[in-house]
């Protein structure tokens, strides 16, 4: 009933204002012109407030990139992500050279050649030397740019793998991850969902003997410099594994196995020394000291690379990620060889 009285109240008020402005036209001095069609005087105030609309556009863009650039995320921390980020500027650079030239004409043009008393339009029907020179060099620089991401694409997605290639199985289920490796055979043991039952959480053939050695966790460790080939499988629903700071993202779907590689070059510890990273935490910090709802180690926040999810998979969404650790190769062996295998899990 409220609600049908607010919009009874919100149509009212729609007919009084439409009633006073009646009031207002009837008011207007005699000498005031009230056609509706366009004279000299109209297209001149609509040409200036196009070049001011575009001066105004221009500052706002400007504004844009200087006060927004400060999100930008830093270096990337794999082998293949100077090509991504180096492809994505091209873009943007490109982007913005043909709308800066493209919105200065059209605003320009719009001005120089609005509407006068008595002035007919020039036009062409059609122009072919126009029409093959902006439809030829979209095609030419698309192509490029197809072409460059194309062996990006093909390093992330056909990684040659080799025997210090490290394989390591991403699962994800609403709202968490976990990560297995393959053991000392360095092969991972088959799984199904079918066989989720008890603290078999991923559904691993225990019946299959490469999977005794396999270990799982909910903490994802990678050796430097090394390259990882990523398997994902999904329990539930459609979900994304997100790696922003290594520049790759991957769909995890429900009854398939996708994947992709890296190479990680940047550990931890050596991101947090970063001056970006520096800065980048000392704000964070400021901020959290001012909220009295966090206890004092909240308060203290350190950067830690994370898998998150890029697919609003429910209601926990915003909090499905998993910790990432980037170590050296013998900090990395040291914790895996700490690490309970399958077999141990399930005879416990």
């Amino acid at each position: 009933m409220t609600a049908f009285l607010i919009v009874i109240v919100i149509a009212l008020l729609g007919v009084t204002f439409w009633q006073i402005s009646k009031v207002f036209e009837l008011s207007k001095p005699a000498n005031v012109s009230d056609t509706q069609i366009a004279d000299d005087k109209d297209n001149n105030t609509q040409g200036k407030i196009l070049l001011a609309f575009m001066v105004f556009l221009y500052a706002l863009m400007i504004w844009s990139f200087w006060s927004l650039s400060k999100f930008y995320l830093p270096e990337a921390s794999a082998e293949h992500g100077a090509d991504y980020d180096r492809l994505m500027f091209i873009s943007i650079g490109i982007i913005m050279f043909v709308q800066v030239i493209t919105q200065a004409l059209l605003h320009w043009f719009g001005y120089k050649y609005r509407g006068r008393k008595g002035q007919r339009a020039l036009f062409y029907a059609d122009n072919d030397k126009l029409e093959f020179i902006w439809t030829i060099i979209p095609v030419v620089v698309l192509a490029g740019l197809i072409l460059y991401g194309l062996f990006s694409w093909s390093e992330i997605m056909n990684p040659e793998e080799t025997e210090d290639t490290l394989v390591v199985e991403i699962y994800a289920y609403q709202f968490d991850w976990r990560a297995r490796y393959s053991g000392d055979d360095k092969t991972l043991g088959k799984a199904n969902v079918r066989f989720i039952e008890g603290v078999n959480q991923l559904g691993v053939d225990e019946s299959d003997d490469y999977a005794m050695d396999d270990i799982i966790v909910n903490e994802l460790h990678l050796p430097v410099n090394r390259p990882v080939l990523f398997k994902f499988r999904s329990q539930d629903v459609l979900h994304s594994a997100y790696f922003p700071h290594f520049r790759a993202q991957m769909n995890v779907v429900p009854g398939m196995v996708t994947e992709f590689g890296f190479t990680p070059t940047t550990t931890s510890k050596e991101i947090r020394n970063t001056d970006y990273m520096v800065d980048k935490v000392k704000n964070i910090n400021e901020i959290r000291k001012t909220r009295e709802d966090l206890s004092e180690d909240e308060r203290l926040y350190e950067f830690d690379y994370y898998l998150l999810c890029n697919k609003i998979c429910g209601v926990s969404h915003y909090n499905m990620q998993m910790k990432i650790v980037v170590e050296t190769d013998e900090e990395f062996q040291d914790w895996i060889d700490n690490q309970q295998t399958f077999g141990e899990l399930i005879n416990n």
